[in-house]
């Protein structure tokens, strides 16, 4: 245990402030665009049958965000530490609550997300390595079968842990170099989409009929929408857009080694967030004037197979191989390993951060508040290695997945509802920031995430309820440990 420091030597245990606005607005972007924009759109546009109605669901998706990101801002100047959102939960409603987000993060936000990223990267470099196919299997242990793909997803996960592991401007290099060359990649794409395309007509073809909903099922079925039924529609639909859009309060964890994060995190929030919810929309008009909407199942060509049924629901290849041709899988393979290596750094490096702060509180386990030789909370990063190791292997990750977008959302909902809850508790607190629009702005946030829950809790009582089960699971395991942490 000699790479870790003393942890009764205060000054040997504090985290470094060595990351300025630039890095922390690259963190937000960054751990946003994983590989989401390039494959959920096919998803939506089946569900929602139109432009416009597309179009809609990305720019409520940014104003939901950016509007969250607004209200982060205040409490992030609140409580500039380690931790954030987990912190902002435990000073608004107590150690249980705050217990219960951090152990579902672990559990299964963070390291799931970590795993599906993982997986997205191997997949995609398959296409330059056919081994990591995943019908690929190395081995069995009984009945399980072990996949080079999975062991090559692990890797990825243990080398940019290890990466991390070796102090925060390690993983600053990683995050700021692959953001930045994703950004100005999907940037290139958006100019030369809507260019090419705009000599088209494609994108007026697409607009003509712009609001007339419809719900397209698998086999190219197509049924109109109006009413209850399209509101349902708009919520299941806006799961793909708000997954797509997530993980921007990472960098609310890593606020202990943020420069003037009163300043810095919220600003970074609304400039990343802002940011990326403007290329997503701008990355939609891109297909729209490449691609028809409505597409066929049966169809021979990318162009008739349209953007409900591109291929494996990659929008983005089909869109490209109308500019490059061939070649467009390729392209768009190295773009998406780019996105999904850099979204993993900002990831394992912030997800740590939560479990450190946890530590120090006495929520986590203890070995994890302390920090290695290099200033970080090295074994705190192992350990949500380990367990994102776990869900690549297991297979299980993209359940777990879809069952905590609705439980990270909930907790959004919460977060932003101890805004109002500390406002009245602690009026006299040291506010650098105040939330922009307060109350009404936050309020709308809340009315909005509810409105999704409960159209969630209606359309997929399953997942939504499987990922309150992994949730509620925190409440016993705190009061199981609570004679532990008393002791």
């Amino acid at each position: 245990m000699s790479d870790y420091a003393n942890p009764l030597t205060e000054e040997k245990t504090e985290l470094k402030r060595s990351l300025g606005f630039v890095d922390a607005t690259l963190l937000v972007s960054g751990s946003m665009i994983g590989s989401g924009i390039f494959i959920v759109s096919a998803d939506m546009s089946r569900n929602v049958g139109s432009a416009g109605w597309l179009l809609l669901l990305w720019v409520l998706t940014g104003v939901i965000t950016v509007t969250a990101a607004l209200s982060y801002g205040e409490l992030a100047g609140m409580m500039p530490k380690a931790g954030g959102q987990f912190v902002y939960i435990q000073r608004a409603y107590g150690s249980l609550l705050g217990f219960v987000y951090g152990w579902t993060v672990f559990a299964v936000i963070q390291t799931g997300t970590i795993a599906a990223v993982a997986v997205a990267f191997t997949k995609f470099t398959a296409v330059f390595i056919p081994a990591l196919n995943p019908e690929n299997i190395l081995f069995s242990i009984g009945s399980f079968p072990i996949k080079a793909s999975a062991l090559f997803a692990i890797g990825s996960v243990v080398l940019l842990t290890w990466i991390n592991s070796q102090g925060i401007q390690s993983g600053k290099l990683i995050q700021n170099v692959f953001t930045s060359a994703k950004l100005l990649a999907l940037l290139g794409l958006i100019v030369v989409g809507i260019g090419v395309g705009s000599k088209t007509g494609t994108l007026s073809a697409n607009f003509q009929n712009a609001w007339a909903a419809t719900q397209t099922t698998a086999d190219g079925s197509v049924v109109s929408l109006g009413g209850m039924a399209l509101l349902l529609a708009l919520g299941v639909s806006m799961i793909g857009s708000l997954f797509s859009a997530d993980s921007w309060n990472n960098v609310t964890f890593i606020a202990g080694e943020i420069r003037n994060p009163r300043r810095n995190i919220p600003l970074s929030l609304f400039v990343g967030t802002l940011m990326v919810t403007t290329i997503y929309v701008l990355a939609n008009i891109a297909y729209l004037s490449l691609l028809p909407l409505q597409g066929s199942p049966n169809a021979a060509d990318v162009v008739g197979r349209g953007i409900q049924f591109a291929s494996y629901d990659r929008v983005a290849t089909a869109s490209v191989s109308l500019i490059f041709g061939d070649v467009a899988v390729a392209i768009m393979a190295v773009l998406i390993m780019v996105s999904t290596f850099g979204c993993n750094n900002g990831l394992i490096l912030s997800g740590a951060r939560l479990y450190y702060a946890m530590a120090k509180e006495g929520l986590f386990l203890k070995t994890a508040s302390q920090l290695n030789k290099n200033s970080v909370p090295g074994i705190a990063l192992w350990l949500q290695c380990g367990w994102a190791s776990i869900l690549c292997l297991s297979g299980t990750y993209g359940d777990l997945l879809d069952y905590c977008t609705f439980t990270s959302l909930v907790f959004y909902i919460i977060t932003i509802g101890g805004l109002f809850l500390l406002r009245r508790k602690e009026p006299n607190a040291e506010r650098p920031y105040k939330a922009f629009g307060y109350p009404l702005v936050p309020a709308l946030y809340i009315v909005a995430g509810v409105t999704i829950c409960l159209i969630l809790l209606k359309e997929k009582t399953f997942n939504t309820g499987m990922g309150l089960l992994i949730a509620g699971l925190g409440v016993p395991i705190y009061f199981m440990t609570s004679r532990g942490r008393k002791n």
